[in-house]
């Protein structure tokens, strides 16, 4: 067998996928939230996501 000669199957697809448009892009945050219904569980989730989601922002920042 020759050589591809430059030509590489598995980059073929890679141009043809299509882009999301920005204004269809979500932030990631896609739950809801019910205090009435979260129990200790779910308030100490919540409690270290917002600290993860300060300290991003902290460093973030600097």
């Amino acid at each position: 067998m020759g050589r591809s000669r430059g030509h590489k199957k598995h980059d073929k697809n890679l141009n043809s996928l299509p882009q999301t448009p920005a204004a269809l892009k979500s932030d990631g945050v896609d739950e809801e939230f019910s205090r009435e219904l979260a129990d200790q569980a779910d308030m100490e989730a919540q409690a270290r996501a917002n600290a993860a989601n300060q300290r991003a922002r902290v460093k973030k920042n600097q």
